[in-house]
């Protein structure tokens, strides 16, 4: 029983190093809330929700750089993204979760 209980302790903390891909079910009431002032509309160079072809080169950089521009913050070619943008009362999983609603638009 010992053994197992510390087997299972091992693989809980190996998956907490995974990178958490977020929930794109709760990241749509984040989006509602927060990113669609930006990204309804294309704001500051913001790729607007569903246009691929916005968020093609995006994509190619892979989700977890996304993420970490999205609660970093980021300035590139195209455009501006302020750190958890703009909302630096979000949690990290909730600005992960946002990030999965608007790739769930887009792949």
């Amino acid at each position: 029983m010992k053994k197992t209980a510390i087997a299972l302790a091992g693989f809980a903390m190996i998956g907490l190093g995974a990178a958490h891909a977020g929930d794109a079910a709760k990241g749509e009431e984040i989006y509602k809330q927060v990113c669609f002032a930006c990204h309804d509309a294309g704001v500051a160079g913001a790729p607007k929700l569903g246009d691929k072809a916005a968020w093609e080169t995006r994509l190619a950089q892979g989700e977890e750089t996304l993420i970490k521009h999205s609660l970093e913050g980021f300035t590139g070619e195209t455009g501006t993204m302020p750190p958890k943008g703009g909302r630096t009362d979000l949690s990290d999983e909730a600005v992960k979760d946002a990030v999965a609603f608007m790739l769930s638009k887009v792949k």
